[in-house]
């Protein structure tokens, strides 16, 4: 939808399409109450008050549904909004919609009802970003994270600093334009100005790394040789029977993947065992895409066997995997006394990063030792202090700081060179450009497009 293009009237399903207690059909534009008259038979609306009725189609009922309406300005998309709340079930909600579409609406376009809250100014567009990343959000952590900035603290911190940018132009600016009237501004009072707003840029910027971790998440593969547990503990760290479990040597042949929620969002990798030659085609193609997810994981659960002890196979797997961060999973405990767990001394001769070295004794079968290692998972996957996340930013985002930042740097620098101040305001003037990107006032229509692409149709 192009930003100047006079809006009509949408409609889409807002609730997961499929059998459920209650559907969601949300109608947005100005012909939204006049549909809603065609089909509903109880009208008589009231501000936030729900109207009890039923969906009619040429006097044929075709669900007794609840109506909230919302009157423009006060609605998520700042027109006139129906919502029907209908029985769920793909039959019913898809009849509702084809009636709604019949009556003058179209099918929303994926993210349209943000988009039009966005352009009609009931958000900005870090919140409108905030929405999506609530929506798509893997794991509880980081949906309550993406609440800050619905509420509106990125925003709010970005037009701070904005302010102070704006403040400092203003006061340049003037002594340029009325230099008999204004004296221009002390350099001395510039650089210190442009110290402390490049501080608070960084300080927001130094929760880039977090928010992408908790975002995109990191990869956590399972490796080790055939037949020592890897698919059992795979199975056991996500409570469900996901991996087919034998005792036959070679019995994984692909990489399987799943979620897991550790406050980040890990994606736990199981892999074909690992050794020099497997016994058929399937099971070698099977040994290299384990190799591959060995470069692409973040983290790497080393499985052994503690009854079997560090062999030539084992051997061979460490030195694939010496340069990565990993946690030695010493599997089949259940068959050994404790005299017998003496891996760390063998592990000693071996390792040279202490780092590497933590080896922790578990049992896929019983689960000894397994809340102890998904404690040592947990640790190293969340090494994200508090103070990190206190603004949560995206890729997009980040780019807008950095290249407000960027000009800061260039007018601090002029600043302190005593160079004219009319060749500092125009860096600062780049540096407002930044930040209105940032918040959507000066924005494309393909950067719109592409943002709100990523949305799901309903919302």
């Amino acid at each position: 939808m192009n930003i100047s293009e006079e809006f009509d009237t949408i409609t889409a399903i807002s609730t997961p399409f499929g059998n459920g207690g209650v559907g969601v059909i949300r109608i947005s534009g100005d012909k939204a109450f006049d549909i809603i008259e065609k089909i509903f038979t109880n009208c008589k609306f009231e501000p936030h008050r729900f109207n009890h009725g039923w969906i009619t189609d040429d006097s044929v009922k075709i669900d007794e549904v609840l109506v909230l309406p919302f009157f423009a300005p006060n609605s998520y998309t700042g027109e006139n909004v129906i919502e029907i709340q209908c029985h769920g079930g793909v039959n019913v909600v898809r009849n509702i919609l084809n009636l709604v579409l019949k009556n003058g609406a179209r099918m929303a376009e994926k993210g349209e009802f943000t988009k039009r809250a966005f352009l009609n100014k009931r958000m900005d567009l870090s919140q409108a970003e905030a929405v999506a990343d609530i929506i798509h959000s893997k794991t509880s952590e980081f949906a309550k994270l993406s609440v800050k900035n619905l509420s509106g603290s990125l925003r709010e911190k970005t037009n701070e600093i904005k302010n102070e940018i704006f403040e400092v132009l203003s006061k340049i600016l003037a002594g340029i334009d009325f230099p008999e009237d204004v004296k221009e501004p002390e350099y001395d009072y510039l650089t210190e100005k442009f110290e402390d707003i490049i501080a608070q840029i960084d300080k927001v910027l130094a929760s880039a790394n977090a928010s992408n971790i908790l975002r995109q998440g990191i990869a956590v593969s399972i490796v080790g040789k055939p037949n020592v547990g890897k698919s059992s503990l795979f199975n056991t760290l996500l409570n469900l029977d996901r991996a087919i479990v034998t005792d036959i040597a070679g019995t994984t042949r692909d990489v399987l993947k799943e979620t897991l929620d550790l406050g980040v969002p890990v994606t736990l990798i199981d892999t074909a065992g690992i050794r020099k030659e497997g016994e058929n085609k399937v099971e070698e193609i099977g040994i290299e895409y384990s190799k591959q997810s060995l470069n692409e994981a973040d983290l790497i659960i080393f499985v052994c066997d503690v009854a079997q002890g560090i062999n030539d196979d084992d051997l061979a797997i460490l030195e694939l995997i010496k340069d990565k961060k990993y946690i030695i999973a010493a599997n089949k405990a259940d068959i050994v006394n404790s005299s017998q767990r003496n891996l760390e001394q063998q592990l000693l001769k071996l390792q040279s990063n202490e780092n590497k070295l933590s080896c922790t004794y578990i049992s896929a079968l019983t689960g000894e030792g397994i809340e102890d290692l998904r404690k040592i998972l947990t640790s190293k996957v969340c090494e994200i202090e508090p103070d990190m996340l206190e603004y949560v930013t995206n890729v997009r985002q980040q780019a807008c700081l950095s290249k407000t930042r960027a000009a800061l740097e260039q007018a601090l620098i002029a600043s302190k060179l005593r160079e004219l101040q009319d060749l500092i305001s125009i860096d600062v003037k780049s540096a407002l450009l930044a930040l209105d990107e940032l918040t959507g006032e000066l924005i494309t229509d393909d950067i719109l497009d592409n943002i709100f692409e990523h949305f799901c149709i309903g919302k």
